[in-house]
């Protein structure tokens, strides 16, 4: 028997709705195109309808044969039979930006929890954008500083629902200067891969392969077989990280989460260093 793809398209934020549509257009076409069944779960947002209608209509525009709101503002929402009806037919779930606390306040250990895995486990492919992103590992990052050094005291991590385990994502990446809180979530968690999504791009998961699209670049921080000073610090004092791999890839690019190594099809790579 033929094993299923699971497939992830996780969103820095901010893509493009108006023209193009790169990574849209991507989510209707790996979600069936002309045949794509989409929910929009909007639990992210305090403006559900008007965020969740602004996706109905790129969806619509893109030839998507249907595509619809399910809002969960409370708990009770997540048991709802017309959300369970729903998200058992999609072959594609779309998670908006907002809150990341609200998804998995909302969310984690329901029903609707449940069967939003199952339809990923069936070959449903589960998106989100910002919020929607940051909620994709089973530890995500509630909140943290941006623009500065790593230290312990920057983040707080949580609960994400569980689709991309083992991981750290952070979006906005390079627009809200991110590095410094993706290096302190690694370093806490602890995990060894560490993702930084810039605005309008993706990362498209599909089978333990990551494919950048978008106009940026994903940062990937590698902390395996590092040293750090965490046992030796107080939590407001400064981190110390030696042996991170840095990679920074464009659209196109793709990276192998098993082997943890670009995969450079084509790419002439220059290795040493360059004469001074």
């Amino acid at each position: 028997m033929e094993s299923i793809s699971k497939q992830l398209i996780i969103i820095g934020g901010a893509e493009d709705k108006k023209e193009d549509c790169e990574i849209l257009r991507e989510f209707v076409r790996r979600a069936g195109g002309t045949k794509a069944k989409i929910v929009i779960m909007t639990a992210a947002t305090e403006l559900p309808r008007e965020v969740g209608e602004n996706y109905i209509r790129v969806f619509e525009r893109l030839g998507a044969e249907d595509a619809r709101i399910v809002d969960t503002e409370t708990r009770d929402d997540a048991s709802s039979s017309t959300a369970l009806e729903a998200v058992s037919k999609a072959t594609g779930i779309f998670f908006t930006g907002g809150d990341q606390a609200r998804i998995t306040s909302v969310l984690k250990d329901t029903e609707l929890d449940t069967a939003i895995h199952k339809r990923f486990a069936e070959g449903a492919v589960i998106a989100g954008t910002s919020a929607g992103a940051a909620v994709m590992p089973d530890k995500m990052i509630v909140e943290g500083d941006s623009q500065t050094n790593p230290r312990m005291e920057i983040i707080d991590m949580g609960p994400g629902l569980g689709f991309l385990p083992g991981v750290v994502i952070d979006q906005h990446f390079l627009q809200r200067g991110r590095l410094g809180r993706l290096i302190s979530a690694l370093i806490q968690e602890p995990a060894d891969l560490g993702f930084g999504i810039d605005e309008n791009t993706a990362m498209v998961v599909t089978d333990r392969q990551v494919e950048i699209i978008g106009e940026g670049s994903v940062t990937i921080v590698d902390v395996e077989s590092t040293y750090d000073n965490m046992g030796e610090i107080l939590k407001d004092e400064a981190l110390a990280i030696c042996g991170a791999k840095l990679h920074m890839l464009p659209r196109g690019y793709k990276f192998d989460l098993k082997t943890r190594q670009p995969i450079l099809n084509n790419v002439s790579v220059l290795a040493g260093s360059a004469n001074t």
